[in-house]
């Protein structure tokens, strides 16, 4: 089939041993629970003593409960300067006209001040708040400090090209389209949503809360990779069991993050079609087993291939052998081949025969293509040598798909022995349930571990505003209430596999203190313990540190996302961090109510000048 393997190009391993393993078609995991279990309110408190000595050997734990609302153990890392200045920022960003007009009004800053002047106001303000400092060696303070109060760090180079959107969407255009599609305009059968569009070339549009990387040239890609890379080291030399994040936009042309995501999406389309011909369209994803003697006649059917190609198909070691196909097993198949163009190859139903997406690649095309696969690797094997687990970031539907099976390849290849590579999974995405359950039901199968990131989503306004002008499918659930049951039903999930496999490991990545309180009431239910290190927490630098470290300091692994960067050159995360603020300041006044209530308990108590030991 000339359907090809994702990754032989990778570093150029062996084939055997990058693939060497072949799914079985098993028992699809059994269904769970869809609906949310209610919290129970009447928790009792734990010592955190208690929790940590807590012995493995007993049948029941104790009940973990976490006082969100006890503002001295929140700021116990804070002297009362940050506690003042995180309550100016706070202040700040819920002004309308302070925050739209971020940008203009640093500018001027810089232009009236100075940049001495500037970036010393700004270390005193809102980088001092959400940026830990300018490179590797100042930011070990603050990751030492935090870790001396329970917090590790996921490190985040934040640095961004300061674009204009014109600048912007010329760089979109020429890295996302084709030389074949320039000469061949329309003449390809390519679907909307997985072709570049001028009017949202600019990724940056409707985005606070993830950077934004525009392909260059191959110079700049490697660029990226040398900065990836000293992340790791910094990672590594700065904390124990840390993370760093990537993305992989950073890391190769996009171009074929959009052909690959509509290869997958298109096969697995033509999956469902062939489970809709044997009247199994309505059930759940992993439940869809084809007979196998059918699916290669409706293969023969169609057109698809020859009927001797088509029997080889089946024939690998145990697929198929009870007598059925799913999802899984129907992905694994994928022949070796040299050339990473092959793969992008689809059904094309009306002729009746596979064709390739594009009528061509060119020369350079194919190398891109092959570079930013062997900067994957260089990375996750530097994250292997120092210890360091390697976050890849979600990005837009529109290249997810290949995000997600690039990143699948690498924890096949990786997370053998224990979970290096974590994928990211956005919840606020219809499908989001079923892309969780199928990655934890191959990682059962093949018997590595299972790593992920579970996040609501930065790319929802982007999203709706692209499939509604394009016209496709809106990829986002419908309501944020829908979406919070996803995130719920998707951390049920992963959290059962960890009770029942103890090979799974996911990051809680949310503001959210109802989701942190729903997980551990779970963990709570399932009697998994903080100390096991399966279940982790993860905030942003400089925000809700009322649920970061008062989990910190019971014993739980959290993480905040630490960004680090020169002050000029992270100008547009910090614009990002004031509006990502505005909307969290003017939809709750919690975490302003807790800084002004450790505050005057510091005044009351003659502890104004608290200083933190550690």
């Amino acid at each position: 089939m000339p359907y090809s393997k994702v990754l032989p190009a990778m570093a150029r391993v062996k084939p055997d041993k990058l693939f060497g393993v072949r799914l079985r078609s098993t028992v699809a995991s059994k269904k769970l629970k869809s609906e949310d279990a209610p919290l129970d309110s009447s928790c009792a408190i734990v010592e955190t003593q208690d929790l940590i000595s807590g012995a493995k050997s007993r049948p029941r734990r104790a009940h973990i409960s976490i006082d969100f609302d006890n503002s001295q153990e929140a700021y116990k890392s804070k002297d009362t300067l940050e506690l003042l200045r995180s309550l100016l920022v706070f202040k700040l960003c819920s002004f309308d006209f302070l925050v739209d007009k971020n940008k203009v009004l640093m500018d001027l800053s810089k232009k009236v001040f100075g940049q001495r002047l500037f970036e010393k106001l700004m270390k005193m303000t809102f980088y001092g708040q959400f940026v830990a400092g300018e490179d590797q060696n100042s930011i070990k303070p603050l990751i030492e400090k935090n870790q001396a109060f329970g917090v590790g760090s996921v490190l985040d180079y934040s640095v961004e090209e300061d674009l204009t959107q014109e600048e912007a969407e010329k760089k979109e255009m020429d890295s996302c389209v084709s030389e074949a599609e320039k000469e061949n305009h329309g003449m390809d059968n390519r679907e909307k949503k997985y072709t570049a569009h001028r009017q949202f070339g600019d990724r940056r549009g409707g985005v606070i809360s993830a950077r934004t990387y525009f392909y260059a040239d191959e110079a700049k890609c490697d660029h990226h990779l040398e900065t990836f890379i000293n992340c790791i080291k910094a990672s590594a030399g700065s904390s124990v069991d840390g993370f760093s994040a990537i993305k992989m936009t950073a890391l190769g042309r996009p171009q074929f993050l959009l052909q690959f995501s509509e290869v997958l999406v298109k096969w697995r389309r033509f999956f469902h079609l062939l489970a809709a011909h044997q009247g199994k369209d309505g059930m759940a994803l992993l439940e869809q087993k084809l007979e196998l003697e059918q699916l290669q006649d409706s293969l023969i059917k169609l057109g698809v291939g020859a009927k001797s190609d088509i029997k080889n198909w089946f024939t690998g070691e145990k697929l198929g052998s009870s007598g059925t196909i799913d999802l899984l097993d129907w992905n694994s198949l994928i022949n070796d081949t040299t050339k990473i163009s092959n793969l992008l190859v689809v059904p094309n139903m009306e002729k009746g025969h596979l064709e390739p997406l594009l009528r061509k690649f060119t020369d350079e095309e194919e190398k891109q293509m092959k570079r930013m696969l062997q900067r994957m690797d260089v990375l996750a094997k530097h994250a292997v040598e120092s210890g360091v687990r390697l976050m890849v970031d979600a990005e837009q539907t529109y290249f997810q798909p290949a995000i997600s099976r690039l990143t699948l390849e690498m924890q096949r290849i990786f997370n053998r022995e224990k979970p290096i590579i974590f994928n990211t999974y956005q919840c606020y995405l219809k499908e989001a349930y079923d892309n969780v359950s199928v990655d934890v039901e191959l990682s059962r199968r093949e018997g590595w571990y299972f790593g992920a990131k579970l996040v609501r989503g930065a790319y929802m306004y982007q999203e709706r505003s692209r499939a509604a002008e394009i016209g496709y499918e809106d990829p986002i659930n419908p309501d944020y209430e829908a979406t919070n049951r996803m995130y719920h039903k998707c951390l049920d999930y992963v959290l059962e596999e960890i009770h029942l496999n103890k090979m799974a490991n996911v990051m809680v990545a949310s503001h959210n203190e109802d989701t942190v309180k729903f997980t551990l009431e779970k963990m709570n239910e399932m009697g998994l313990s903080p100390t096991e290190n399966k279940v982790y927490f993860g905030q942003l630098l400089g925000m809700c540190d009322q649920i970061s470290f008062p989990l910190g300091q019971a014993g739980f692994p959290v993480y905040k996302y630490v960004p680090y960067g020169p002050v000029n050159e992270v100008i547009p995360y910090l614009s990002r961090r004031a509006q990502e603020n505005r909307g969290i300041m003017k939809g709750s006044q919690r975490e302003r109510s807790l800084l002004w209530k450790e505050l005057k308990r510091r005044l009351f108590s003659g502890q104004l000048l608290y200083t933190p030991v550690y």
